[in-house]
């Protein structure tokens, strides 16, 4: 039976850091990034040796600035890499130098270890241990392997014997961890009993994986595990695998080493090209705009900032020089409107922006009372913070803030259009898609407040919030704004013809 770990993977919030951390720092091969198989809009990075490699494999799936996880029982809580016995002293100069945090050197098992933390707070473990690389690096003191991993548990009796099944035995034991040994690694099973639960996001390992020999392994394991909760098996198109939780709750897989990561990519140009699952060919183009972007060790960049509202940029093969601010509805996120805003402008730098309000846990503008009531501090509040977000990007990012085009729906046009009222002259060119009047009180502008805006407003005729257009329209031609206002053959979702009217629109701007 083929035994040891095929890949472990990962959750991060940070994808560029991230990137950084594991090619960069620890000097991993990037060997693929595709579209997750089970949410295409997740990006999913690969790392291991020069090939990609069973057994030398960490894997993250990207929730840029996703929610933190709580590491705890039912979760793998460590990753252990193997790196040349001699190099640890290297490899604690190198984490000093780059300011990584670092403990130890440690003996371990037997093992001397240093004890690193990734920029979301995963524990990856340097173990000195003379483990072969199936593909070597070019740096001669990079990780050669994984060396194993550690499993919280409540059950440890339990984990322990289920491990068995992927060709584990005991090894040695000490204090509260009992070392379960393969033909090439080791899991250490941790008695956590009272400790915290683990809880899924950002900063945490979702799960270990385990090397099949081939897809009769994988179908014969899940004959094997009737009566759990396996899954079916799934081709993942660089494995078949299946996935299955042992009975303390920590989420397993077990997969094939075929075909490998080559399949489409020659060993020469791993990890270079963005991959999207077979099923979401058609949506290609848009997740590919959707997923963010990152920039190999080395190779030029935009560095992001930490401003008060999370942001994401998208920056296109050839840049025509427009930038275009996204505002999305409720519910959406900073990369919502990146599709059709690309479809509007293929060539302009796009910076999809989150709102800051929540409610029952998705994302707003600003608060409401109501369907049509809304909180009108709050709305005050978010305007004025969002207007100083604009000035700090514009400093940050060296943008012009009078040559920006922002597009909003739904509610984030509705902060768009509330934001022209309340600091005139701020916004010179917006799309407003499904955009209504919410302020009780409007100010009075001068005749003349808006004479440099450009707004288009888009307004589904069966929109159950038409009704509250007007007034909105009254209000941006009343302080001189050239508005053109359309009334779509829509209810409030989106139709086509927004697309054909906004790109129309901004084309001849």
């Amino acid at each position: 039976m083929l035994s040891g770990i095929h890949h472990v993977t990962g959750i991060t919030r940070r994808v560029q850091a991230n990137v950084d951390f594991y090619a960069g720092f620890l000097g991993l091969r990037l060997v693929k990034r595709t579209g997750g198989y089970e949410d295409a809009e997740q990006l999913h990075l690969f790392y291991g040796d020069a090939l990609g490699s069973p057994g030398s494999l960490i894997t993250f799936l990207v929730w840029e600035d996703g929610a933190p996880g709580r590491v705890g029982h039912g979760q793998v809580s460590e990753i252990a890499l193997a790196v040349p016995p001699d190099s640890i002293g290297d490899w604690l100069t190198r984490a000093m130098t780059a300011r990584v945090p670092v403990e130890g050197p440690l003996r371990e098992q037997g093992e001397t270890v240093l004890r690193l933390k990734d920029p979301d707070g995963v524990i990856v473990k340097l173990v000195g241990a003379a483990l072969p690389a199936a593909a070597p690096l070019p740096d001669p003191i990079a990780p050669t392997r994984l060396r194993g991993v550690t499993i919280l548990t409540e059950q440890p009796v339990a984990t322990r014997e289920f491990l068995t099944r992927f060709g584990y035995q005991p090894g040695a034991a000490g204090g509260a961890i009992q070392r379960m040994e393969s033909d090439t690694d080791i899991i250490d099973v941790r008695d956590a009993t009272g400790f915290f639960p683990g809880i899924p996001g950002t900063g945490i390992l979702d799960h270990v994986a385990f090397r099949a020999a081939d897809a009769d392994a994988v179908r014969q394991m899940r004959l094997a595990l009737k009566g759990t909760d396996a899954t079916s098996v799934h081709d993942r198109k660089y494995f078949l695998s299946l996935y299955v939780r042992e009975p303390a709750g920590t989420l397993l897989e077990y997969a094939t080493d075929a075909p490998g990561f080559t399949v489409d990519e020659a060993p020469e140009h791993l990890g270079e090209a963005l991959f999207v699952p077979p099923h979401d060919a058609a949506r290609a183009e848009d997740l590919r705009v959707i997923l963010p972007q990152f920039s190999l060790p080395g190779k030029e960049r935009q560095p992001m900032r930490d401003l008060h509202f999370v942001h994401r940029f998208h920056r296109p093969d050839s840049p025509d020089g427009k930038t275009i601010v996204l505002l999305h509805g409720t519910g959406g996120n900073e990369s919502d409107l990146m599709p059709l805003a690309h479809r509007m402008a293929p060539n302009a730098t796009l910076l999809g922006v989150r709102g800051r309000s929540s409610e029952e846990g998705i994302n707003r503008w600003f608060r409401r009372h109501d369907a049509v009531t809304y909180d009108q501090a709050d709305i005050r509040a978010e305007a004025e913070a969002f207007a100083g977000f604009i000035a700090e990007a514009a400093r940050a990012y060296d943008l012009d803030p009078a040559a920006l085009t922002y597009l909003g729906y739904s509610n984030g046009a509705n902060l768009l259009g509330a934001l022209m009222q309340l600091y005139p002259g701020l916004i010179r060119s917006a799309v407003l898609l499904r955009g209504i009047q919410v302020l009780e009180e409007p100010p009075t502008l001068e005749p003349q407040a808006l004479k440099d805006s450009r707004v288009l407003m888009l307004t589904g005729a069966r929109d159950p919030f038409a009704r509250m257009a007007p007034a909105l329209e009254r209000a941006l031609q009343d302080g001189g704004a050239a508005l053109e206002v359309q009334t779509l053959d829509a209810g409030h979702e989106l139709q086509p013809e927004d697309l054909a009217q906004g790109k129309s629109w901004i084309d001849r701007a």
